[in-house]
């Protein structure tokens, strides 16, 4: 395991945790019989509340934790190695000017029963690519943007402001990029990534809200005006049997302020010496 092989044989990592949203599943217990450290998003700085997505685990992992490197990697990596955890941290021990460091791989696709060498990760390349060469031409250089392992600078991270769900690799890359430009900022060929691929109909529900925060992030940079607030609602087309219905649900971005403006995580820091 990634524990006995990063903390026990070779000891490169401080601490492994595991941020769990009220989980369903096996994952606290599982995580518990590893030794490894779960903490609940309710319990890390309960006076914020919870927001739902994979970004407010992220954002709140920042407080929970002590190291002054933080990695992020996503739970459903089928073939999860070591590697996936030094390769991200490497750049930053080796080179104190990077900040920054995000993976890149080739990503498989499951069609039917048969595993495709490539084609995954097609809201990339379908829509964050293209509005990345539109108006933020030097990102469209990473090859997974929207990749989930990525590391970073606590000293960095605790100033960038986090989108709580699917918009926080976009927002973190342009927020990082915005402050210190790509000098600061690697991308590590960690190889080949397989994981559950989501629907095409997941994946437009993911689109829009990436989209949405992308609109807000070139509003912020004077890059693009509108002259009427976005529509959040989502309305998806689904057909069986030649039966049609429309499901309308609203997906809100919300975006965390940075933590150190936290007053409880300044608490924390001053305990802690951070």
């Amino acid at each position: 395991t990634i524990k006995n092989y990063l903390q026990e044989q070779y000891p490169l990592l401080d601490e492994i945790a595991i941020i769990d949203g009220d989980s369903k599943d096996r994952t606290v217990e599982i995580a518990k019989e590893q030794g490894v450290a779960v903490f609940s998003e309710k319990e890390v700085l309960a006076d914020t509340g919870v927001q739902l997505g994979k970004g407010e685990a992220l954002w709140k992992s920042i407080a929970a934790l002590k190291g002054d490197i933080i990695a992020w990697i996503d739970t459903d990596i089928r073939n999860i190695d070591p590697h996936f955890v030094y390769g991200i941290i490497g750049p930053l021990l080796k080179y104190p000017k990077l900040q920054f460091s995000k993976a890149y791989y080739r990503r498989p696709i499951k069609v039917g029963e048969t595993l495709k060498k490539t084609g995954g990760g097609r809201v990339t390349e379908l829509v964050v690519r293209p509005i990345f060469n539109l108006f933020y031409p030097e990102l469209a250089a990473f090859a997974q943007p929207l990749s989930g392992e990525y590391a970073g600078r606590r000293s960095l991270l605790e100033t960038i402001p986090f989108y709580t769900g699917y918009a926080v690799e976009t927002g973190l890359v342009v927020e990082i990029w915005r402050r210190l430009g790509l000098e600061a900022m690697a991308q590590v060929d960690l190889d080949e990534r397989i994981h559950e691929n989501q629907s095409t109909l997941a994946l437009g529900k993911m689109s829009f809200e990436i989209i949405q925060a992308i609109f807000e992030l070139l509003q912020e940079d004077g890059k693009l005006t509108l002259g009427t607030d976005i529509n959040q609602i989502f309305q998806l087309v689904g057909c069986d049997n030649g039966k049609c219905e429309i499901e309308a649900k609203k997906v809100e971005v919300v975006k965390r302020i940075p933590m150190i403006e936290i007053e409880e995580y300044q608490k924390i820091k001053r305990k802690t010496n951070h």
